[in-house]
């Protein structure tokens, strides 16, 4: 082994764990989200003989006595509880009331006696939704692919007809759409606050030195030092009718009632802000330590007024800064979850809240790796943007 050789394994063995890292934690999991995002395997797999029924079956003709002996074998053949309880969940969210009707239907057919003759079975007189056209397209629909686009769609408020064309959804059907802008929104609201907060901040901290310094740094990174569920709970209080900011306001004659701080979208900003704060002092403060203080000075000796000052000298050199704090602020406050959760009411609910609840409450994983598809391009989009205006920028200047 040569010394080139032996260099480029140097370099290999460095950048080994971070590549694993990466890999295990962050391409892994990504790669797994969006398979389940575009996978529907599961009725294909719980009704494999409805499937092959189906596959040559028109929508608008009504069923054949083969779909509905394979259906019928199909159903009391099946003993897994929880793939049979997976295509349960799957019907029934692409046509209400597959779930009462699968558990009635199953029960009766479990309680024939051998040998069954599946074509003598009369589906509809177990139960009258077996007559209706609607059931069996979402069955058809559900066993003919493994492969769908039913919840990228869904997560932007489309389906597919029975035409297959793409339509939007009623609106009192799903609010994904409505919920991912509010996300927005609420993100580009705390990055603003924090930007409002956070450069006068970092101005006075990178003005002083020595303990000075130390204890408003120190103030701002507190926060990351404590956990975030503490940090929300704090606010909990904080905010209350009887918390103590209302206290202090009512004190101090500034409102004679408590003001609406907490299941409103005005906590959820407050909190938040707090949070995300030193992801936006830190980096201005680190471009700023790098300025020459004479600056300001000099602008106000040739007669600057100071707000004139800091927007045409100080503001374009910690631009840098400021973008790079406002990025990590607003991608940060995109998945924001335990915060809005606690301290936001109905209507303030994020997206991570609609993701949490099909991961966790419906066990809907495609949705939830749908959503969160559709999250992730968006951020792309919004960077790529930003990347493409910074470079052009950049060729300007």
């Amino acid at each position: 082994m040569n010394e080139l050789q032996r260099q480029r394994l140097k370099s290999f063995a460095l950048v080994a764990p971070l590549a694993l890292f990466l890999l295990v934690f962050f391409i892994i999991p990504l790669v797994t989200m969006m398979k389940e995002a575009v996978s529907d395997p599961v009725a294909a797999k719980a009704l494999p003989l409805t499937a092959q029924a189906v596959s040559d079956w028109n929508p608008e003709a009504p069923p054949t006595p083969e779909m509905k002996a394979a259906l019928a074998e199909d159903i009391r053949n099946n003993d897994d509880a929880q793939l049979f309880g997976d295509l349960v969940r799957r019907l029934n969210s692409a046509q209400p009331g597959f779930r009462t009707l699968m558990s009635k239907t199953r029960n009766q057919l479990t309680k024939l006696e051998e040998p069954v003759d599946y074509v003598q079975i009369d589906l509809v007189a177990i139960d009258k939704k077996w007559g209706e056209q609607q059931y069996w397209q979402a069955i058809a629909s559900a066993a003919s692919t493994t492969l769908t686009d039913r919840n990228l769609l869904a997560a932007i408020d489309m389906e597919r007809d029975i035409s297959g064309e793409i339509r939007s959804l009623p609106s009192d059907a799903s609010a994904n759409v409505t919920i991912m802008v509010r996300t927005f929104i609420t993100a580009l609201s705390v990055t603003i606050a924090c930007i409002l907060i956070g450069i006068p901040f970092a101005m006075v901290a990178a003005s002083v030195e020595g303990w000075k310094r130390q204890l408003l740094l120190g103030a701002v990174l507190l926060p990351l030092w404590t956990s975030l569920l503490v940090r929300t709970a704090a606010w909990f209080i904080l905010l209350q009718d009887q918390g103590l900011i209302n206290n202090a306001l009512i004190a101090i004659g500034i409102t004679s009632e408590p003001l609406a701080l907490i299941f409103n979208r005005t906590g959820v900003i407050i909190a938040m802000t707090h949070v995300l704060l030193p992801f936006m002092v830190l980096p201005v403060f680190s471009v700023l330590i790098g300025i020459p203080k004479n600056l300001m000075p000099a602008a106000a000796s040739l007669g600057a007024h100071p707000l004139r000052s800091f927007f045409h000298v100080l503001l374009p050199l910690i631009m840098r800064g400021v973008v790079s704090g406002s990025l990590l602020v607003f991608m940060t406050a995109l998945g924001y979850y335990i915060t809005p959760a606690l301290i936001g009411g109905a209507k303030d609910q994020l997206i991570s809240s609609v993701i949490a609840f099909y991961a966790m409450g419906a066990a809907n994983w495609g949705m939830a790796g749908a959503l969160g598809m559709v999250l992730l391009i968006a951020t792309i989009l919004l960077y790529t943007i930003y990347m493409r205006l910074s470079t052009e920028k950049e060729v300007r200047s």
